[in-house]
């Protein structure tokens, strides 16, 4: 395979997804579907990607740590949706504590339950964050319901990682709205100055909304999942490069978009060293205590 590539900086991935062959076995039949038609995944991915070489992967790309999701994917029984125990990526960070750490997905039908379920992922399974799909869930960022789980993330000091902008149809029986407009970010953030707010998936295609809330709020940042940097806006970029270093923070969606194919755009970039450094890596150990 010849010599790693060298980097200046190591990455710290906000979102990663397993994809090793129990993960594959629980997940619905639309995800193999969506990820080869949408985003041309590899199909070999699809079938199974060991933990062994997912870190190969990361390695070649330069990527010190990757956050694993255990999801919440919408309210269990309905069409298409499923949830990934918290014990199956418990299991991984176990195993490769200095590549892997967790984050507890949430679902706000479960209500006080999750938000139980919620802390003992974060006091007893050592998780260091949250994260949400609101689409799957009909319910803007801002809904009542999500704000028990807000304060226990307050309370925990943890930050809370979730997808704004639109979303897509993953399954042509069960199409979702798009109810995350990053705008919404707003109302939380004034609600719950304290709460680590991450809208990931650069807001697309409301970015330049996403980036107003960012600059508007300390506690509010942006996370570059899932939508590849040679396509990023031209505004995003300069965010990234210049008065909003701060507030960015590097991610994959891994399988979505791969490690190395994701970092050589990047690269492509040519962000200058400082703000290439916080976006990849200090930020993301900032905001998430690591």
């Amino acid at each position: 395979m010849g010599e790693l590539k060298r980097y200046d900086v190591m990455a710290i991935d906000l979102g990663a997804n397993l994809f090793t062959d129990e993960v594959v076995r629980m997940r619905p039949t639309w995800h193999r579907q969506f990820y080869t038609d949408k985003f041309g995944v590899r199909t070999d991915t699809l079938k199974g990607v060991s933990l062994e070489e997912m870190i190969g992967k990361m390695d070649r790309a330069g990527i010190e740590i990757a956050l694993l999701i255990a999801c919440k994917v919408g309210r269990l029984g309905l069409p298409q949706t499923w949830h990934l125990p918290y014990d199956v990526v418990a299991r991984a960070v176990n195993k490769y504590p200095d590549r892997f750490r967790g984050l507890a997905g949430i679902d706000p039908t479960e209500g006080m339950k999750g938000v139980r379920q919620l802390e003992h992922g974060i006091k007893n399974l050592g998780f260091v964050g949250a994260h949400l799909y609101p689409h799957w869930f009909g319910l803007a960022p801002d809904a009542a319901q999500y704000y028990p789980f807000y304060a226990k993330c307050v309370e925990l000091d943890v930050p809370i990682e979730m997808q704004v902008g639109h979303c897509l149809i993953y399954s042509s029986e069960y199409p979702l709205r798009s109810v995350g407009r990053p705008i919404t970010l707003d109302t939380v953030a004034c609600d719950f100055p304290e709460l680590k707010l991450i809208g990931i998936h650069i807001g697309y295609p409301w970015t330049e909304e996403m980036i107003s809330v960012a600059w508007k709020h300390p506690n509010v940042y942006i996370g570059s999942d899932a939508y590849a940097p040679r396509h990023w806006p031209e505004s995003f970029v300069h965010f990234i490069n210049t008065w909003g270093q701060d507030k960015v923070i590097f991610g994959s969606d891994f399988p979505l978009l791969e490690f190395e194919r994701l970092r050589e755009e990047v690269e492509e970039l040519k962000l200058k060293p400082e703000s290439e450094a916080k976006f990849l890596h200090a930020n993301a150990r900032r905001v998430f205590k690591l």
